[in-house]
């Protein structure tokens, strides 16, 4: 674990964006690094699995919600909005966290390869399970960070480690209900397929007709379940992802507020504005300015007391 933690610090350091978020050239595998305490961190999760290494987050899930602690876990089994909010870290041991976004394809292959009784469908869709980090599931994540050092073995090793990594969830004690994600005949699964048309049209008018058609379930049907996965319905999960984006685009990529409203299918720049602010707490220029700040300070130009978020 140690060593786990050193890798994830030294990579996040040099690669984390405003959040304290870090990507890698290792798909889905990504990390955090967070030296203060902050406020509400909106995001949408594709379904994952995150170790907690330092420090403690409180998230929110939909209507569960849990307060992670070094060394738990959390598997995140659905795209979901999730609200997160860093409760304990500091310059000399700040909040660090690693994630992999799962893979349904195969989590449905090993699921049919380890066999069990068909997975009966939930009454609820479950989307948020917390547990003690496993020491399989460790080895595994380790060993993809290893690959950042080792570009070149990564496409060759990968999925190898990824096969690996979704037996071990899958035959640990969330194994149950991570198979009930993986059959292909589970609201879940079918929830799944209408998500994956949103996210890939989130900035195109996308009628629920569509969606409800993707998921093969009624209108009814589709509403209900998907406002009880997702706590949002579709057109307020839509203008999550909308709203997200445009301010990665402003604060990653110094977009102005208008062009990234435009960005995302925001068609009033007024509206985008108001919808802003009620999501993020912050009109979208205050928010962009303050991150200015925030930078200036970590470079030196800013007084210790002025830096934001500190």
């Amino acid at each position: 674990m140690n060593s786990l933690k050193q890798a994830v610090q030294t990579y996040a350091k040099r690669h984390a964006n405003s959040d304290g978020l870090a990507l890698t050239s290792v798909p889905g595998l990504r990390m955090m690094c967070v030296e203060a305490p902050a406020g509400d961190l909106q995001s949408v999760y594709k379904p994952l699995v995150c170790l907690v290494l330092q420090g403690a987050k409180r998230i929110l899930v939909g209507k569960q919600q849990a307060v992670l602690s070094a060394g738990e876990s959390v598997i995140v089994s659905a795209d979901m909005p999730v609200v997160g909010r860093i409760v304990q870290a500091s310059t000399e041991e700040p909040y660090l966290a690693v994630a992999v976004e799962l893979d349904r394809a195969i989590l449905r292959e090993l699921a049919a390869h380890i066999g069990s009784a068909h997975a009966q469908q939930l009454p609820e869709i479950p989307t948020l399970f917390a547990e003690d980090s496993e020491v399989e599931v460790i080895d595994c994540v380790s060993r993809l960070m290893k690959l950042l050092d080792r570009p070149d073995s990564a496409p060759l090793l990968r999925p190898g480690i990824m096969q690996e990594l979704h037996y071990w969830l899958l035959s640990g004690p969330q194994g149950a209900a991570l198979r009930d994600i993986a059959d292909p005949d589970s609201y879940a699964s079918h929830l799944a397929d209408a998500i994956a048309l949103l996210r890939a049209e989130y900035t195109s008018r996308v009628s629920v007709e569509q969606l409800a058609a993707k998921a093969g379930m009624s209108l009814s049907s589709f509403h209900k379940h998907f406002k009880h996965m997702t706590s949002l319905t579709p057109g307020q999960y839509q203008q999550r992802l909308r709203l997200i984006e445009a301010r990665r685009l402003m604060l990653d990529e110094g977009c102005s507020a208008s062009n990234a409203a435009f960005e995302v299918g925001y068609e009033s720049v007024s509206q985008f504005t108001r919808e802003y602010g009620r999501l993020f707490q912050t009109p979208p220029k205050r928010d962009a300015l303050r991150y200015q700040k925030s930078l200036q300070a970590v470079n030196g130009d800013v007084p210790e007391a002025q830096r934001i978020g500190a």
